[in-house]
């Protein structure tokens, strides 16, 4: 089967194992189920009428199946249909004969109904799921089934699917274990305990009203909802964060997957991303030029929208934002203008908040001799070359060459390296048609991003950071948070990166940044 137009990738990075409904999900026995549910309530119900004279409504397939008895046991949807009709009967027993007027006998006669049914239709599975189980087995992931009918073991043998799971939660076991039905989580939470995984490592996948909400209250990371009738708004409504009209729609991606040929698009990954970010704090940490703004041939003029000013405001009302750059703290102060987000200038030696926070990194300020006197002399060895911009920083010196002429910039090189060559206490960096002398201590931009989530309080597990940015200089930050959190690469062509995920410009940097706004804004209506 060919897999394409993914909206999302299930990725080991961010879940261990995937639990599975049966009916409707993985297999067609849902229609089966439907059948069955209907003969018995309308042959009920119209004995019934004619014994009262009261008026026959017959069973409907679409709302009373959905709203009543899909994805419960067997049992508790008998109940919960005839509560609809404001009906009680005695419970019975499990013993009862089908013939019997109980809750079980009425249970027992549509089990036979479904057996009926069964033998003459067999067993049909939808294609698309089992390529999905296929590849996240592959992809070295657990994977369980549950189901709320007795019939699943016999449903798996007659359709070839037993190996395919390495656990089985069902009916069977629910009787014997006093598991509460859906919307109860207790199926899921149990099938998670059999994989030896936390419910927020791993994802659960309904097409039952009630499997969304038992997904839901069971902490799961991720639920993803299968509209196969177009019921996909209430679906969302009882839990789903993610609602597909079919798995061929779902990708699997190990964490070695796009790391060589680039990584898939933040955008197209927002229902993968977004279930990882809502159960943490989120802290977003941005890169100023060439993720925020355009790369100018000037750094002033890198001018930041009004729109992306009023939206990095606006997110900073639900979690932590701070801008990481190279600029100086009080430059980049200046062009975002925001008093609610923190600034960390200087690769993050420099560090300003809200309410007059400020911090410095000690072991960079005994290095500022040196990088005036190292200015001065970089100043006189180029002053000869036209287009040259040599910028002082608080704590490095950027040396732009992008106005040079292509002939000369081997020139400019060769006059950093020289005056580096004066001052073994320095370092050459590099980035977008720039040099950098920086002091030579163990110091990147990860190690700044791990300094300043400690030096901010948000160093702990219930945190995940998300760091977007565009420049060689910040795959130190995207290695760092491969284990812990989000990494965002800002390129117009997939390249190497240990990022995890992509964005082409600051424009989408900007329609990725309200989205994450208006998930916020929804959660909070």
């Amino acid at each position: 089967m060919t897999r394409k137009n993914f909206i999302l990738a299930i990725s080991k990075q961010a879940y261990q194992a995937v639990i599975f409904d049966l009916d409707g999900v993985v297999t067609k026995t849902a229609k089966v189920h439907v059948q069955a549910w209907k003969k018995l309530f309308d042959e009920y119900f119209e004995q019934l009428a004619c014994r009262t004279g009261q008026k026959f409504e017959p069973f409907d397939s679409d709302h009373d199946y959905r709203s009543y008895v899909d994805g419960k046991p067997r049992y508790e949807g008998v109940k919960s249909f005839l509560a609809s009709r404001n009906l009680e009967l005695p419970y019975g027993s499990p013993d009862d004969h089908p013939d019997q007027e109980t809750v079980c006998g009425l249970g027992n006669r549509k089990n036979e109904f479904f057996h009926d049914q069964l033998q003459k239709h067999g067993v049909e599975v939808y294609d698309s799921t089992v390529s999905l189980i296929h590849h996240l087995r592959a992809g070295n992931f657990q994977t369980a089934i549950v189901s709320s009918s007795q019939n699943c073991a016999a449903i798996l043998k007659k359709a070839g699917l037993t190996d395919l799971f390495d656990a089985r939660v069902d009916g069977t076991d629910s009787a014997q274990m006093g598991l509460k039905g859906k919307p109860d989580p207790d199926i899921f939470l149990e099938a998670a305990r059999r994989l030896r995984v936390a419910p927020p490592q791993a994802v659960v996948i309904e097409d039952s009203l009630a499997g969304v909400q038992a997904g839901r209250r069971g902490g799961f990371g991720l639920v993803i909802g299968v509209d196969r009738t177009g019921h996909a708004a209430a679906l969302k409504e009882n839990g789903a964060d993610l609602v597909v009209s079919d798995l061929a729609e779902i990708a699997v991606r190990t964490s070695s997957e796009g790391r060589v040929n680039g990584c898939p698009s933040a955008l197209h990954h927002l229902g993968e991303i977004w279930p990882r970010l809502k159960s943490k704090r989120l802290a977003v940490f941005l890169d100023y030029d060439g993720t925020l703004t355009p790369i100018v041939d000037r750094p002033k003029l890198a001018v930041l929208s009004p729109r992306v000013r009023q939206t990095l405001k606006k997110l900073a009302k639900h979690c932590t934002v701070a801008i990481i750059s190279g600029r100086d703290l009080k430059d980049v102060q200046n062009l975002v203008g925001l008093n609610s987000i923190f600034y960390a200038g200087s690769h993050g030696f420099d560090i300003a908040g809200p309410e007059g926070r400020h911090l410095e990194h000690h072991a960079g300020t005994e290095f500022l001799p040196v990088l005036d006197q190292a200015e001065q002399w970089l100043r006189e060895s180029l002053e000869k070359i036209h287009g040259v911009l040599v910028e002082r920083k608080k704590f490095s010196i950027a040396v732009h060459y992008r106005l040079v002429d292509p002939g000369r910039r081997q020139e400019v090189e060769a006059a950093v390296d020289r005056v580096l060559a004066d001052f073994p206490e320095l370092r050459k960096g590099q980035g977008k048609k720039i040099f950098e002398l920086q002091p030579k201590i163990d110091w990147d931009k990860g190690k700044a991003l791990l300094w300043l989530l400690e030096a901010l309080e948000m160093d702990g597990a219930d945190v995940l950071p998300l760091y977007i940015g565009d420049d060689v200089t910040d795959e130190d930050a995207f290695q760092v948070l491969q284990d812990r959190g989000l990494g965002i690469v800002v390129q117009e062509e997939a390249q190497p990166t240990a990022a995890q995920y992509r964005l082409r410009h600051p424009e989408e940097v900007e329609i990725f940044l309200n989205a994450l706004l208006e998930i916020y804004e929804g959660e909070h209506q």
